[in-house]
């Protein structure tokens, strides 16, 4: 029955357009659904391999960029007078070119920074995150600066001769979110229950008895960085289409602080931590501003935050788990309970 439990709720969150007409908790499902990607991302690196990256942002905001401005196009004038003029793609490109930068720049940052671990990796990946940032900022004549890149185009997909189809209905971005949302699951599945997603919990548990058996660190660890740019990269491109206007506040460490909680309190480690973490903590304030002002909305978000993580200190999903197995150990038969103790 476990191994079905994706596929129902990928079913369940399917059906959702078919009876929700309310365009603002839809707008809410799609904003959730990309900040659980990004989440996913996160728990890639900080679930399975145990490095805690506060700069997992980055990658979100160059996905975001690459994406709209391969598909804005741009004129810019490099080092030495050289001007680079780069003329509108289709916007499917710049999604999987912001996907391409964003993994290329989290193999460039985990070659350098997993050299070092514990308090230096996390500096070194905030300092990252923030010089991302002032070049976003600054660079005025590529970016926008303050100003933001506007008119930002809807993704549309299609082949000439067949039609091109525009998502730019909250249903159609729903599903698009939902795809790729389904997508970063699987591939994040088969990675982590792989040889390789073995080792990378090997070198969670404990780094020196898996060196001690041959398992490259750097290799497995600047691959997880690879695979979690990757996907952050996507959704920051699907954020910067779905708003269609992008600003540096896209580099915001608010939005870090939003995937480490959905993350924790989820359950790191395990696949489904991300989603369900990220569906209570998108929708709290949502529905707490029916009958809270906005000061008491946040009180509320972090009173949940605190009682979470108090009463069930491994996350939801990991409880939930819990309480199932000993269910089932419950049902057994005495000798057969013994013999489960004998072998564990």
């Amino acid at each position: 029955m476990k191994r079905y439990l994706p596929w129902i709720a990928l079913i369940a969150a399917a059906s959702i357009p078919l009876w929700l007409h309310d365009p603002y908790i839809l707008n809410a499902f799609i904003t959730t659904g990309i900040f659980i990607i990004a989440a996913m991302s996160l728990n890639l690196l900080l679930g399975y391999t145990g490095q805690l990256n506060l700069g997992q942002v980055a990658f979100f905001g160059i996905g975001a960029y690459t994406s709209a401005l391969v598909s804005l196009g741009f004129d810019v004038e490099l080092i030495g007078g050289i001007r680079v003029v780069h003329e509108p793609w289709p916007v499917w490109t710049g999604l999987l070119i912001g996907i391409v930068v964003s993994a290329f720049c989290g193999y460039i940052v985990g070659k350098l920074s997993f050299r070092v671990r514990g308090a230096y990796f996390v500096i070194v990946t905030i300092s990252f995150a923030e010089v991302v940032r002032l070049v976003a900022l600054n660079w005025v004549e590529l970016t926008q600066g303050p100003l933001a890149l506007t008119s930002i185009p809807p993704v549309t997909l299609g082949l000439p001769g067949l039609g091109y189809y525009d998502f730019f209905s909250k249903q159609s971005y729903f599903y698009l979110v939902l795809g790729v949302l389904a997508i970063s699951y699987i591939i994040i599945s088969r990675l982590v229950n792989s040889r390789t997603g073995r080792a990378m919990v090997a070198l969670k548990e404990n780094e020196s008895l898996a060196v001690s058996v041959g398992i490259d660190v750097t290799s497995y660890l600047v691959l997880a960085a690879v695979v979690s740019a990757g996907i952050a990269g996507a959704a920051g491109g699907l954020y910067a289409h779905y708003l269609k206007i992008i600003d540096p506040d896209v580099f915001l460490f608010l939005y870090t602080v939003t995937m480490v909680i959905m993350v924790v309190t989820g359950g790191k480690g395990t696949l489904a931590g991300p989603v369900v973490g990220g569906l209570i903590f998108g929708f709290i304030p949502v529905f707490s501003r029916s009958f809270v002002g906005p000061e008491l909305q946040w009180i509320i978000y972090g009173v949940f935050m605190i009682v979470i993580v108090f009463v069930l200190p491994e996350g939801i999903v990991p409880a939930i788990e819990k309480w199932f197995a000993s269910k089932d150990k419950s049902r057994m038969p005495e000798s057969t309970q013994a013999q489960v103790q004998d072998a564990s």
